[in-house]
């Protein structure tokens, strides 16, 4: 049985589901109500996002810690976090208002840009609205479907507060969304105060895992396991799948100017393509899972993966130069900072490192 949460984020970033749930099930169920210990060496912590808030950069990792930075990542403070359940993804729609999500279905409020946070959901929480949601909808429908929705729904009562929240995104300060394991997705209209189960939007049956959200406007687009990528373009209200080319995992997509669209994963898998136009492969040079990615200022794209590369495309996706980074080890989140440092989050915890325009360190 694998204990270890780090080892727990690795594989989640592998994308191996088996020994997910085996880590889960070992999940201790104080954590959602144990604060995070504060320690002066929370800096070393095992970091898993990194986003920014304003000119303020956040950052969430293992045993509840997250870190903020007000110098574009030369040094952090801790915050104050109210349960110990690693931090998975975080998002801030304004300077001061933010969400965070993490394991146990968790997620995190805060209100002064990242210093102090509030919970607001977890976990058992999360079962009891899902299996509401479908005993609603299908209210007099005895099929065969309808049972099994039922009962997958009533699985997630009994397995306890063990399925994780991987990526919230906030339209403003009262709309936003979160998506998980095991094809959870919940909406909130109020700023988190209440919640409800969107899986009845999302034609998901195998209840394939939901890793990543990105937006422009009311665009959404949701990536997950197996190829899978769902599409709406009215906000939160309907989702339709979308066809791509390659049956493993997307840990993220990323949006552009002409609807252009890319998607990277599992073993180095990346593709692009532009609306109405066929997917294009992106060759990264190497086999190693694409974790995570954000588009920069001047519209580059970056990318950075389980081998510890960064990776810096300015040709929208068609080919990327890797950025040199001294001991790399595996990465999990990147961010720009407000000065142009892009600074990267990993199992060595939180790097900041400057690049020109060449794409070469400075």
């Amino acid at each position: 049985m694998i204990r270890s949460k780090l080892l727990t984020r690795l594989l989640v970033v592998a994308a191996a589901s088996q020994l997910i749930c085996a880590s889960m099930a070992n999940a201790e169920p104080d954590v959602l109500d144990r604060a995070a210990v504060m320690s002066s060496r929370a800096v070393n912590a095992v970091m898993l996002a990194v986003t920014r808030a304003g000119s303020r950069l956040v950052a969430g990792g293992e045993r509840g810690v997250i870190l903020y930075s007000d110098d574009g990542g030369k040094s952090w403070m801790q915050a104050q976090v109210p349960v110990s359940v690693s931090i998975t993804n975080l998002n801030f729609p304004t300077a001061r208002m933010g969400w965070a999500v993490g394991h146990s279905g968790i997620v995190l409020h805060s209100a002064d840009a990242g210093a102090t946070w509030v919970k607001q959901l977890e976990g058992r929480q999360v079962a009891q609205l899902v299996i509401s949601a479908v005993a609603k909808q299908t209210s007099g429908d005895s099929s065969d479907e309808s049972r099994r929705q039922l009962a997958e729904a009533q699985a997630l009562v009994t397995d306890g507060p063990d399925k994780p929240f991987f990526d919230v995104h906030f339209f403003d300060e009262s709309i936003g969304l979160v998506v998980g394991a095991y094809g959870l997705v919940l909406a909130t209209t109020d700023g988190g105060k209440s919640w409800s189960s969107l899986r009845q939007n999302i034609h998901n049956p195998k209840g394939k895992h939901l890793y990543s959200i990105s937006t422009i406007g009311k665009d959404v687009y949701i990536a997950g396991e197996q190829g899978a990528l769902f599409h709406s373009r009215d906000g939160i209200a309907t989702f339709e799948e979308v066809d791509t080319p390659y049956a493993g995992t997307f840990f993220g997509v990323l949006l552009g100017d002409k609807e252009r669209l890319n998607v990277f994963g599992l073993r180095g898998n990346a593709y692009w393509k532009v609306d109405g136009e066929d997917w294009h492969k992106t060759e990264t040079g190497a086999a190693n899972t694409l974790t995570a990615g954000t588009r920069l200022k001047d519209g580059s794209l970056a990318l950075v993966d389980a081998a510890g590369r960064i990776l810096v495309s300015r040709d929208g996706g068609i080919s990327f130069k890797q950025v040199p980074v001294a001991k790399p080890s595996p990465l999990t989140g990147i961010t720009q900072a407000a000065d142009g440092a892009l600074v990267v989050s990993g199992v060595r915890g939180l790097t900041r490192v400057s690049v020109d325009q060449s794409g070469q360190t400075k």
